[in-house]
């Protein structure tokens, strides 16, 4: 008889969010950017593809040197502060199998990232979590936070609200294990960790391609920390766990940061408008610095809102958790996704 690991066999699954498999749906449910990513990303890759695909056949560099090499220089550090992941996923987990023993003790704020747990209960980690205060610092944080790993979501997820480095510092400071930045959302907002990175040596900070770049499809992350602390990541990575497309794309998208400004700027504004509008209507909305809002309707729970626009082929995201399920979170689309769906809110009863 097969006999799992008696936390592998208890634990619940992470469930993303729901992907259609039909066409004619507006998906606003999984923080997708709404439009393509750098030109100079599809150049890259169609080079990479050159010569009915001769590259291909041969393994990726193992050490996404190059890759490394972009991301450093853009951050400020040194190549060997840095390393590339097969989306930040696969760093929060690794940064869990580097630091954190079975019955150790992993924290976070909830809500944030759900699949922190199931990563941690994988590890069969002990998770602690941590609720938020009105003003936006952590609940019943100790003075001295002895886990082995503490997660920080800034902005944070599904409420969009970001922390500022001042509190980071302190909490930096707090904790005698690892602490983790992660800032996912960082570029739809003006401040980022990054700058604390080489002020102590228990800060990581990891990043994803998948929003503000647009490559949600390529799976692509990366990290900044302390040299001793990438060498480890590197140690129980896959070997060669970045394909060669997606290499060239993280690379090209780094390099192109025009382009990244100007996506984002432009759907900060939808957001901005798309608030707005849903404010006047009586919706509840913290302000947002990320690429979806968390919004509450004033006569109506999350359910009733998400069912409405699902079934107008709209999809956002509801969480049946007691302190998210009065609301849904909504991925910020193009400005016509948005007119649409505030078209729909408009006459929800």
């Amino acid at each position: 008889m097969i006999s799992l690991r008696k936390n592998i066999a208890a634990m619940d699954r992470y469930v993303p969010g729901f992907q259609p498999d039909e066409p004619g749906w507006i998906k606003l449910n999984t923080n997708e950017n709404p439009y393509p990513p750098s030109p100079k990303v599809v150049a890259a890759i169609q080079e990479e593809l050159a010569n009915g695909g001769e590259n291909l056949r041969k393994y990726p560099d193992a050490g996404s040197k190059e890759a490394r090499r972009v991301a450093a220089e853009l951050y400020g550090v040194d190549p060997s502060w840095v390393i590339m992941a097969n989306g930040s996923d696969e760093l929060l987990n690794n940064l869990i199998r580097a630091f954190a023993d079975a019955g150790d003790e992993v924290g976070f704020v909830h809500p944030s990232y759900s699949y922190y747990s199931t990563l941690a209960d994988i590890q069969g980690a002990k998770v602690v979590t941590f609720g938020l205060t009105d003003d936006t610092r952590i609940a019943g944080f100790p003075e001295t936070y002895t886990g082995k790993i503490f997660f920080l979501t800034s902005p944070n997820a599904p409420l969009g609200l970001g922390f500022h480095n001042d509190y980071i510092s302190e909490l930096a400071e707090r904790c005698e294990g690892i602490l983790v930045v992660d800032e996912a959302y960082v570029d739809f907002t003006d401040v980022s960790a990054m700058e604390l990175v080489k002020k102590y040596e228990n800060l990581v900070v990891t990043r994803t391609f998948s929003k503000s770049y647009s490559l949600a499809g390529m799976r692509l992350g990366l990290a900044v920390a302390r040299p001793e602390v990438i060498a480890a990541l590197d140690k129980i990575r896959d070997h060669y766990h970045l394909d060669r497309l997606a290499l060239v794309a993280a690379t090209a998208a780094l390099k192109d940061q025009t382009y990244l400004r100007s996506t984002v700027s432009r759907i900060c504004a939808t957001r901005d408008w798309f608030s707005s509008e849903l404010r006047q209507l009586g919706y509840q909305i913290p302000p947002s610095q990320t690429n979806y809002i968390f919004a509450a309707a004033p006569d109506a729970d999350g359910k009733q809102v998400y069912d409405a626009l699902f079934a107008h082929k709209i999809l956002v995201r509801y969480f049946s958790d007691p302190l998210l399920a009065h609301g849904t979170r909504i991925s910020i689309g193009t400005r016509g996704d948005m007119e649409k769906t505030l078209a729909v809110l408009s006459e929800l009863d």
